[in-house]
C-alpha cells in the first residue's frame, strides 16, 4: 500500500492514500472508465481520478475536511450534469455500496442522449442510480422523481447561466442547511466581459446573496478554467 503514504479514510468507502483517491468497488472486477482496481486489506477499489472527475479534485484541494463535500452514504442526491459517469460510478459506491447496501439514491441528470446510454448502461448493475434524459433547467420534466427535499446536491453543466440553474436548483430541492457544490466553467460563461478571474468573482457575489459561501476551490491543473463552490441552505 506505499510505506510513505498515509491512508485516510474519508468515509467507509472513500480512500485518500496521500494524493490519490480510491472507493470500494460496488460492482467487483469491473473498471468504469479503464481505471485502476486495487485491494486494501482484501477488498477491491477503484482509483478516483482527480483530472477527470471535478469532485474528485475537489476533495484533493479543498482546505477543509473532504468528507464535508461527500453527501451521507443511504441519502438520496441529485447530479445535474452527469456526463458519462466517471463520478457518478464514485459517488455510487460512496452512497450506496455494492447491490444498494446503503438503501441510497442517486438522480443523475443529463441532456445527451449519448451519456444517458452510458449511465443506463452503468445502472443495469449498480443499483440506486437512477438516470434521467433531461435539460437541468427544466424542472418540471423529471422533478417529481424527487418528492423530497436533498440534502446534498452537484451541478456540472457547460451552458451559460449557470450560476442561475444552480440557485434554481438549490432553491427546489436542496434542504435547509444542504450542501451544494456548483462546478462553473468560465468559457461556458463568455457572455459575460472580463477575465476567469472576473466571471469567478461575479459567481461568488451572485452566491453570497443567496447562500452561504463555504469555500471556492479552484480547480486549475486539474480543470483549467474552472472552479468549485461549496455552498450552504440558509
Amino acid at each position: 500500500m506505499g510505506k510513505n503514504r498515509r491512508i485516510r479514510p474519508l468515509s467507509d468507502s472513500v480512500l485518500m492514500e496521500g494524493r490519490n483517491l480510491w472507493t470500494i468497488n460496488a460492482n467487483p472486477g469491473v473498471a468504469v472508465r479503464g481505471e485502476s482496481l486495487r485491494k486494501f486489506r482484501g477488498v477491491e477499489h477503484r482509483r478516483w481520478d482527480p483530472n477527470r472527475s471535478k469532485l474528485g479534485a475537489g476533495l484533493l484541494r479543498t482546505r477543509n475536511d473532504p468528507s464535508m463535500l461527500l453527501p451521507s452514504p443511504g441519502s438520496t442526491v441529485l447530479y445535474l450534469g452527469a456526463g458519462h459517469g466517471t463520478t457518478i460510478s464514485h459517488l455510487h459506491d460512496h452512497l450506496c455500496g455494492a447491490s444498494n447496501q446503503h438503501r441510497g439514491r442517486l438522480v443523475a441528470v443529463d441532456l445527451a442522449p449519448r451519456c444517458l446510454r452510458d449511465l443506463t448502461h452503468l445502472a443495469e448493475n449498480r443499483p440506486g442510480l437512477v438516470p434521467v434524459l433531461g435539460d437541468a433547467r427544466k424542472f418540471d420534466a423529471w422533478g417529481v422523481l424527487l418528492p423530497s427535499r436533498v440534502d446534498w446536491l452537484f451541478q456540472d453543466v457547460a451552458q451559460a447561466g449557470q450560476v442561475d440553474i444552480f440557485l434554481s436548483a438549490v432553491r427546489r430541492f436542496l434542504s435547509k442547511d444542504g450542501i451544494g457544490l456548483l462546478s462553473l466553467k468560465a468559457a461556458s460563461e463568455r457572455h459575460q466581459e472580463g477575465t476567469d478571474h472576473d466571471i469567478f468573482a461575479s459567481a461568488i457575489a451572485q452566491l453570497s446573496n443567496e447562500v452561504e459561501l463555504i469555500e471556492h476551490i479552484n480547480l486549475t491543473g486539474f480543470e483549467d478554467q474552472h472552479a468549485l463552490f461549496v455552498v450552504r441552505r440558509r
